[in-house]
């Protein structure tokens, strides 16, 4: 399969589907499949080590914050997940432009297999995490080299088409559907095997209850690694390279703000918005579902896997046709306007039924939404600057993760679930709003 500009030959600038779309899953897979284990991850180190150390301070802060909340009996188990899952995407805010700016200097390939490396050291970690400490260091780890994500983004960019664009970005769509849909399956399976109960000598060694999770995580992102030695050739094309001597990132909300007003700055800051609600949604799902519907911790992949096939349907079929015929602009408002329809049926569902019907409308949308608004964003982008705006974007998307499950979190002890999803559907319109002025990109 070729996506490649015609004025560039396969041999000079081949695209590296297949290694591109490992590496977005194995990110996706990392960051997923830790989301059934949250309740029991505290429960372990609480046993292990009390409220001592690192995590003695991490629920300290968090009893404070429960007190804004409602103190809930699950408050502890619910802002621990919350926090840990913030965490690791707050490192992909912060990183995502570096490796982006990065990789437009000195090319994708050496950077992808820097941010892999780290990525695979980081399931190491994790593996041998008897303490909570050594756990932190590992997703810490795991959240900075995790902002590979703005480098293989900007390699599709390098490497299709601007007619074509959107059919790139639906790869990545594709991948992270997968992520979303085997991440949190693979998470719930591997919690029921124990590698440290079978072999009590490797506890000694930092091997825990969940080191299988780590594992599996470890071997996927080791095949990614090779495969991206192996397999992966240059997409940036030397005359498209960065020839500043120093790229210097700050804060990327500072690199956006400072950014040339025009629709590329606007395309960012409604990708924000949107993930934002998204993010929030998402995060309290199982919270609803449990409350409403009585789904125990082992039935949520369910949910998981469901929107994980809806969204690699659609992005792997859908925007493949529906671009070419309307334009990313009009996709994009379809896909919004669906996000918000099924966030509020999901929101005043009393049934499995119109739950799932919502949630499919809630698959559809981000499958249309992601993958053109990625291409808006790149198609709005000067060719020297594509890893460092996608970079950015891919940032902001990550903040939006980070802040997006701690305020659902909040809104839905404070208002309920109802009115929370509500809310959530009206903050999609602004962004469907904010693309109403966008206009068509050049191709």
């Amino acid at each position: 399969m070729s996506l490649s500009s015609p004025s560039q030959s396969p041999n000079e600038r081949p695209l590296s589907l297949g290694v591109i779309f490992l590496t977005i899953f194995i990110d996706l897979l990392g960051f997923t499949i830790i989301f059934p284990l949250f309740p029991a991850l505290l429960d372990h180190y609480l046993t292990v080590e009390g409220d001592a150390g690192a995590l003695g301070w991490l629920l300290h802060q968090i009893d404070h914050f429960a007190v804004l909340a409602g103190s809930h009996s699950n408050y502890r188990a619910v802002l621990f997940g919350g926090a840990l899952g913030s965490l690791y995407a707050f490192l992909q805010f912060f990183f995502a432009p570096i490796w982006g700016g990065l990789s437009d200097r000195i090319g994708r390939r050496r950077v992808l297999l820097i941010t892999v490396t780290g990525t695979t050291l980081s399931y190491v970690l994790w593996f041998f995490s008897g303490s909570f400490l050594l756990f932190i260091v590992a997703r810490l780890i795991g959240g900075a080299f995790a902002g590979n994500l703005s480098v293989a983004t900007a390699a599709v960019a390098d490497v299709t088409s601007r007619e074509n664009r959107a059919k790139g970005m639906g790869i990545i769509g594709v991948a992270f559907g997968l992520g979303f849909l085997f991440g949190p399956a693979l998470g719930s399976i591997a919690s029921f095997h124990d590698l440290s109960s079978g072999h009590p000598d490797l506890i000694k060694l930092g091997v825990n209850p969940f080191s299988l999770p780590a594992l599996i995580s470890f071997a996927f992102s080791l095949i990614n690694l090779i495969w991206v030695w192996l397999r992966f050739r240059e997409t940036l094309h030397a005359d498209d390279r960065d020839q500043s001597e120093v790229v210097r990132i700050r804060h990327p909300l500072h690199e956006l703000m400072n950014a040339e007003a025009g629709p590329a700055r606007r395309t960012n800051w409604l990708y924000f918005i949107f993930t934002l609600s998204f993010s929030g949604m998402e995060f309290s799902l199982p919270f609803l579902a449990a409350e409403r519907f009585d789904y125990r911790p082992t039935e949520m992949y369910k949910i998981f896997v469901f929107l994980g096939i809806v969204l690699i349907l659609t992005q792997g079929g859908i925007v493949r046709r529906a671009v070419p015929r309307f334009g990313e602009k009009l996709v994009l408002l379809v896909g919004l306007l669906c996000v918000c329809l099924g966030t509020a049926l999901v929101g005043l569902a009393a049934s499995s039924a119109l739950l799932y019907v919502g949630l499919g409308a809630i698959g559809v949308g981000v499958g249309l939404t992601n993958p053109t608004v990625s291409s808006l964003v790149s198609l709005y982008s000067p060719s020297t600057h594509q890893g460092r705006m996608l970079g950015i974007f891919r940032s902001l998307g990550s903040l939006a993760r980070g802040i997006g499950p701690l305020v659902a979190c909040f809104m839905y002890w404070w208002l309920g679930g109802t009115i929370t999803y509500l809310a959530a559907a009206v903050v999609v319109l602004a962004p469907w709003v904010m693309a109403l002025p966008l206009p068509k990109p050049t191709k």
